[in-house]
């Protein structure tokens, strides 16, 4: 039996879930899944109309607007629920931007953009969320990874570097706050049929839909996981490609450079 390092979610009814980026693929998957789970659940994105249409369906759902990669949005969105009483227990970061690109295909003003929406979105979500759930004592917080920030795989310049910044974040994160009674939880999924991977160009090996995703991630959570990676049957081959030493390593990551 693997070791629990979170407390398991035995009852989703008592459970109010922030989902930061719902508006498509795992996001809106995840916080379906939730709802007809009995969670109540916080719709963020900044779109709005298909968060709309998801909360027409459930009576638990309600859309707080929000653009991660803007400070001042994270503070009107959280005193917006505040004011609603309706601060959340688990936080879920799922936002995310990617493209396909090698590190000579960079462009500033787009790098600028994934970093601002992968990781200063989450510091930004941090620095508003923490002082309540520390006050508090108790509440969750999921960070969605991805396997590509395991090792330094080619044509993810920009996207690899930013997830594997949260997996060490995450990993720190937990050292740090679970002593103080927060939960911390890891999610590095594999490929995910998304309108994101839509743009890769190339054969993406145990493709997973959003709902497959999605189970994945809500399973992991309620059995206390704290790393939630899938499938097993992709993953587990890029966890051995990242113990491999350098000198195995990277001439393994030159020959997928090639293909």
């Amino acid at each position: 039996m693997a070791l629990t390092l979170n407390p398991a979610i035995d009852d989703w009814s008592l459970r109010r879930v922030w989902v930061v980026g719902s508006s498509s693929g795992i996001g809106a998957a995840l916080a379906e899944q939730l709802l007809q789970a009995g969670a109540e659940v916080i719709l963020s994105s900044r779109s709005i109309e298909p968060l709309r249409r998801l909360a027409n369906h459930y009576p638990r759902a309600r859309v707080e607007p929000l653009d991660v990669s803007q400070p001042p949005a994270w503070n009107a969105a959280w005193l917006s629920l505040l004011r609603q009483d309706k601060l959340p227990d688990l936080v879920v970061f799922c936002a995310a931007d990617y493209r396909p690109e090698h590190i000579w295909q960079v462009e500033s003003a787009l790098a600028d953009r994934t970093l601002a929406v992968n990781l200063a979105g989450v510091y930004y979500g941090l620095e508003t969320i923490l002082p309540h759930m520390l006050a508090q004592g108790r509440g969750g917080i999921a960070l969605i990874a991805s396997v590509a920030g395991y090792v330094g795989l080619p044509g993810a310049a920009v996207y690899g570097p930013s997830k594997a910044a949260l997996i060490n974040l995450a990993e720190l994160l937990y050292a740090e706050l679970n002593p103080r009674g927060l939960a911390v939880y890891l999610i590095n999924p594999g490929f995910v049929k998304t309108a994101l991977t839509a743009r890769n160009h190339f054969a993406m090996p145990a493709l997973l839909t959003p709902p497959q995703a999605a189970g994945h991630i809500r399973r992991g959570l309620e059995r206390g996981r704290f790393e939630i990676h899938f499938p097993y049957r992709f993953t587990l081959w890029l966890k051995l490609l990242r113990m491999l030493p350098y000198r195995l390593r990277l001439p393994l990551l030159k020959r997928l450079a090639r293909t």
